[in-house]
């Protein structure tokens, strides 16, 4: 008799990047694949870092533990950049350096809610998120999307949705899937929100390096009680091309960090040291290339919209519309009678286009497909338009 799996696990849906590279196995297009699946630079890592980090691997003490929330340079660093980024005080002892940032969202998840507790997650929602919300069985309150308002929802429906029993808030700006940009002026209302029901605002800043305009997105940092409210996490892993290096953080108020500490030492112990290691040389050194990267997903976001205006005027590709992007993501809606799963896969083994239907992002995103757009090169937009304009063709 075999033993028992945990049933709320095997509640949860599998990891939606694999199973839509598995729609690669049997392709019939003869078409070069356009990967915008899952969000990975194109870019590796700059020369000197890489350089840098070869040196540290000769070193002795390369192969032992960093404290748990990190290098106590990666810490202080980290405290100085977003402190600058925000006009703002942040002290290290406020920094949780993690193996990624899905690690510091699922250790925050983890210290702030017990089974059945409540959380606002607006859809589409980051998938990650929702799987873990589940795997701690939270009870999850979807904020409805609204492409009339470009996908983000509008205070009132967040407060809404508010009960007793609501622990925390999720909010990831720029969005992912969708690219929108949560205006400054609803995360001050989101916050003032949290604070007044005593509940936190989990602001997932992942993608905070590619907003399109310069200066601090938001001034929750320069309130004085953030650390009663605010819970930021970020990912070193798209600013600075290092997602297989597994390194993110949490910033939030001392009772959070105390208690996230424990849930890191049982997972990780420590984020990896020689990620640690090639972010505190990212932070030192790369500011240049950030801005760089900066400008190139402009530069592709642009092309992207100017694809889309030429193929059909208006942001439209055929039946395809430009519902909303930015950062890094496109959300389309793909203007067939399918579901997004079944022109996900006929694009993928037909036209060679890899991209994510939009059930993976929550419930009524069937007619919905993402694309990581910044996968691809500026002059790559035009025939990845093309690409969708011959699947309507063929329809």
């Amino acid at each position: 008799m075999p033993y028992l799996l945990n049933q709320v696990l095997t509640a949860v849906a599998t990891p939606p990047i694999a199973d839509v590279h598995r729609w690669l196995e049997g392709r019939r297009s003869s078409h070069a694949l356009l990967d915008v699946a899952q969000a990975v630079p194109v870019e590796p890592p700059p020369l000197p870092l890489r350089q840098h980090i070869a040196r540290l691997i000769e070193r002795d003490g390369q192969h032992r533990y960093t404290p748990i929330r990190g290098l106590p340079a990666l810490t202080a660093a980290l405290a100085e950049h977003m402190s600058e980024c925000y006009g703002a005080p942040i002290s290290d002892t406020s920094v949780v350096i993690t193996a990624g940032c899905n690690q510091a969202f699922c250790t925050a998840m983890n210290a702030l809610l017990a089974p059945g507790d409540e959380v606002l997650l607006p859809v589409p929602y980051y998938f990650n998120h929702q799987m873990w919300l589940e795997m701690v069985r939270a009870d999850i309150k979807y904020v409805p999307f609204s492409p009339l308002t470009g996908g983000i929802p509008p205070l009132e429906v967040f407060a809404r949705l508010l009960s007793a029993r609501t622990r925390a808030i999720v909010v990831v700006s720029p969005n992912n899937p969708t690219g929108a940009v949560y205006p400054s002026e609803l995360l001050e209302g989101l916050y003032n929100l949290a604070r007044d029901n005593g509940i936190a605002l989990v602001l997932d800043e992942t993608y905070k390096d590619f907003h399109p305009e310069a200066g601090a997105p938001h001034g929750l940092f320069a309130r004085a009680d953030w650390p009663d409210v605010l819970v930021q996490i970020f990912s070193f892993s798209k600013s600075y091309s290092l997602t297989g290096y597994r390194l993110g953080s949490l910033i939030a108020g001392p009772d959070l960090v105390e208690q996230v500490t424990k849930v890191q030492d049982c997972i990780s112990i420590c984020a990896p040291r020689i990620a640690q290691e090639a972010a505190l040389y990212a932070l030192q050194h790369l500011h240049g290339f950030v801005a760089e990267r900066r400008a190139e997903m402009g530069e592709r976001i642009d092309a992207l919209r100017a694809a889309f205006a030429v193929a059909g005027g208006s942001a439209r590709a055929g039946r395809f519309s430009l519902e909303c992007a930015g950062a890094w993501f496109a959300y389309v809606a793909h203007g067939s009678s399918m579901d997004g799963y079944e022109a996900a896969r006929r694009l993928a083994r037909n036209f060679g286009v890899l991209c994510v239907p939009g059930q993976m992002f929550g419930p009524g995103q069937e007619a919905y497909l993402r694309f990581a757009f910044a996968n691809l090169c500026a002059g790559e937009m035009p025939l990845l338009v093309e690409r969708l304009g011959q699947f309507q063709e063929s329809m």
